[in-house]
């Protein structure tokens, strides 16, 4: 058999105005409209509405008047407001912001094939995701396979303050233990971000690997536009393949899903803004724990038992998220 390693925003604004049109009308369509931007500002997600005030004045008016209307609108902020995007896909914050990172995806896949070139047997990767926040080196937050992936776990979280580049990097184990090449989002044609309304990359999936659609497939619109918070960026890796026109080539290999915050609320009740400069949460895919496992990864540990049973490094949650 021959083993292939093909491993796979907007200001705020207070705004007096005399209405010219139908009063009742008016304010009871502005009224529907912000009541239910009040409602989605109370959900996890960061709200795609306005979310404001209304008010009349007079609340009672003749035939023929018309009551002056007051209100206070606030117009969501999106990725391009709080965050720039540098080169592939490095993330310069425009002020100081709370970060959470999720790993959506690590498909890097081995296949065995025999002399015909038929697949006989296949295995996932042992996959690492790196994090290197304003020039400080680089930092292992994942490292595992696809078929440990939660896309709704916080692998890394931290304040992260107006001016630092947040860069990503990653690689995966071939099979005689040494590191493949190092992508990142410094410089390299196998990396790039996409943000709300982008269109992913067309691909062609080795093997029957999950394409970037399924991965990102609760992120995109009827039309197959990204479809992501208004401030989340998914950045996309391919790590066995540099030539865009090889059908290998599809940047699926890793799939991590960055948002910012102002100000987060965990479950626990405590709140964290981008005031705390100190905050930063690391979870490397085993739990933090000194041996590399705890009580929420038993058996993967990276080096003998879990010293520390009692302790769920990994259950630190985003509670309610607030914009």
């Amino acid at each position: 058999m021959l083993e292939s390693s093909y491993t796979k925003g907007f200001p705020t604004q207070h705004t007096t105005q005399t209405v010219m049109k139908s009063a009742t009308a008016m304010v009871v369509g502005l009224v529907m409209m912000l009541g239910l931007s009040t409602l989605n500002a109370q959900n996890e997600e960061t709200p795609l509405i306005p979310v404001g005030s209304l008010s009349a004045f007079p609340t009672i008016v003749q035939t023929g008047t018309h009551p002056t209307l007051t209100w206070d609108i606030v117009l969501p902020e999106i990725v391009d407001d709080v965050v720039d995007i540098e080169g592939p896909g490095t993330l310069v914050p425009t002020r100081d912001l709370v970060m959470d990172v999720r790993v959506v995806g690590a498909s890097v896949k081995r296949v065995w094939l025999n002399y015909y070139g038929q697949i006989v047997d296949w295995e996932w990767v042992m996959t690492q995701l790196q994090i290197n926040y304003n020039g400080e080196g680089y930092n292992e937050i994942f490292f595992n396979t696809q078929d440990h992936v939660n896309p709704n776990e916080i692998v890394y979280s931290r304040v992260v303050q107006e001016g630092a580049p947040v860069d990503f990097g990653g690689r995966y184990v071939n099979s005689n233990g040494s590191w493949s090449t190092w992508y990142s989002t410094t410089n390299s044609t196998n990396v790039v971000a996409l943000q709300n309304g982008d269109t992913p990359p067309t691909t062609t999936p080795m093997y029957d690997q999950p394409t970037i659609e399924s991965f990102i497939l609760p992120y995109l619109d009827e039309n197959g536009k990204i479809k992501l918070g208004a401030r989340d960026v998914i950045v996309l890796m391919e790590l066995t393949h540099t030539n865009p026109d090889d059908g290998g080539y599809d940047l699926q290999d890793l799939a991590v899903l960055v948002t910012f915050y102002d100000e987060v609320i965990e479950d626990d009740g405590t709140t964290t803004d981008a005031s705390d400069s100190s905050y930063e949460h690391t979870n490397n895919g085993h739990g933090n724990n000194d041996d590399g496992v705890d009580m929420s990864n038993p058996g993967n540990s990276k080096a003998g038992e879990d010293s520390d049973p009692t302790v769920d490094d990994e259950s630190k949650k985003r509670g309610r998220r607030k914009k």
